[in-house]
């Protein structure tokens, strides 16, 4: 096996807001080993972004954060500002949902990446700019040298969210954790944005954790899926069993809610309900009130992590049996 790039033990986060404590993230672990792509899944609220901010201490104040997480054996949690500051971006390295609010309006783009080259390389003048011509170039952004001199406002969310990804290389990372990197881009341009990507890991061997709310696009880009669930961690599995033989009713409960392409039309499964407010958690499994198999001890009992196969793990107290489903058929669609 081969030792983890970064590695998260017990991870958890709570929220203090008017004298009232909310847990976004409950006991998270979890590895990613150098070169591998990770998917994360899960409905909004789930913990899903919270994690990884935690990881690289990027939470405000009010933030308590327990538990462990390593990069390459060095502690993160409560690590002095100044390790930090040597791991964000030049170790790890994070791609915002949002790219028109992480960019500065006032400041251009050539300034900007060569603010991130100095920084995380040490470079300037004459070779940070070259540096940045190259980078916008490996993003595909044309005619970059003219692109150096726009604001963030001149150019498209596409061209955007490629001069983020640009910035994030700049510190030549082992890992780019990319939230949502696509979500407000149509579909022509967040295909190329996933090709982009790929490609830059094939040609670095960077590691990459890819959060979506998307399984199509986890599906197709990593070679592992852990999936959350009200800030717990309820299924983890190489991507072609999880998708191919999910073991939760939540995992199940996802995947039967995307369209087929092929045979007849059918109406779409939905979860009933919401995902619970993380002020008012169950006490036991906290899939259990919208899980259609809940038993009476589901309510009170957190479920154990089991073992199913290699590297597929479910926490639920009755994970279904392999090609089974929990969720009934839907109706033919008239």
């Amino acid at each position: 096996m081969v030792a983890p790039l970064v590695a998260l033990r017990g991870l958890s986060v709570d929220f203090e807001n008017g004298g009232r404590s909310s847990r976004a993230v409950d006991g998270i672990t979890l590895e990613v080993a150098p070169g591998e792509a990770l998917g994360i899944v899960g409905e909004s609220g789930s913990g899903k972004s919270v994690t990884w901010l935690a990881a690289l201490g990027l939470l405000p104040g009010r933030a308590r954060v327990s538990g462990s997480a390593r990069l390459d054996g060095q502690e993160l949690i409560a690590a002095p500002r100044t390790t930090l500051e040597q791991v964000r971006g030049k170790r790890i390295a994070m791609i915002f949902q949002d790219p028109s609010s992480c960019l500065n309006p006032v400041h251009r783009i050539g300034w900007q990446l060569v603010e991130a080259l100095k920084l995380h390389r040490g470079l300037d003048g004459r070779a940070a700019e070259a540096e940045a011509l190259r980078l916008l170039d490996q993003v595909g952004i044309a005619d970059a040298r003219r692109r150096l001199h726009d604001y963030p406002h001149l150019l498209s969310g596409g061209l955007n969210q490629r001069v983020m990804i640009a910035v994030a290389l700049a510190g030549q990372p082992d890992l780019l954790v990319a939230d949502e990197p696509t979500t407000a881009l149509d579909a022509t341009i967040q295909a190329q944005i996933l090709a982009l990507l790929a490609g830059i890991r094939r040609d670095t061997g960077m590691a990459l954790v890819l959060i979506s709310h998307d399984l199509g696009v986890v599906a197709e880009n990593v070679d592992r899926v852990a999936v959350m669930y009200a800030g717990r961690l309820v299924e983890e599995a190489p991507s072609v069993d999880l998708f191919g033989s999910a073991r939760h009713p939540y995992t199940q409960g996802l995947l039967a809610a995307l369209p087929a392409l092929t045979g007849p039309r059918r109406r779409l499964a939905a979860i009933p309900g919401t995902v619970p407010d993380p002020w008012n958690l169950p006490a036991g499994c906290r899939f259990a009130p919208r899980c259609p198999v809940a038993e009476v001890h589901c309510a009170g009992t957190p479920p154990p992590a089991r073992n199913l196969g290699f590297r597929h793990v479910a926490a639920c107290h009755r994970p279904i049996e392999h090609g089974g489903s929990v969720w009934a058929l839907p109706q033919a669609a008239e």
